[in-house]
């Protein structure tokens, strides 16, 4: 025979328990650039200058 809960899960308790999980806010890490020190995410290609890892990968325009 399976395991059988020995208490009704409440819907607050099951709400509760998938707020953390689901509805939680992604909030990224950000890192300075070492070439502008805007702050990006790391591994991706800064906005600011247009480098990735010190080399220049996309063309910016400075407006």
């Amino acid at each position: 025979m399976p395991a059988v809960p020995k208490h009704k899960t409440t819907s607050r308790r099951k709400k509760n328990r998938r707020a953390l999980t689901f509805a939680a806010p992604a909030l990224f890490h950000l890192v300075p650039c070492p070439e502008c020190g805007e702050m990006v995410r790391p591994y991706h290609v800064c906005r600011n200058c247009g480098t990735y890892r010190r080399i220049k990968v996309l063309d910016v325009d400075k407006d």
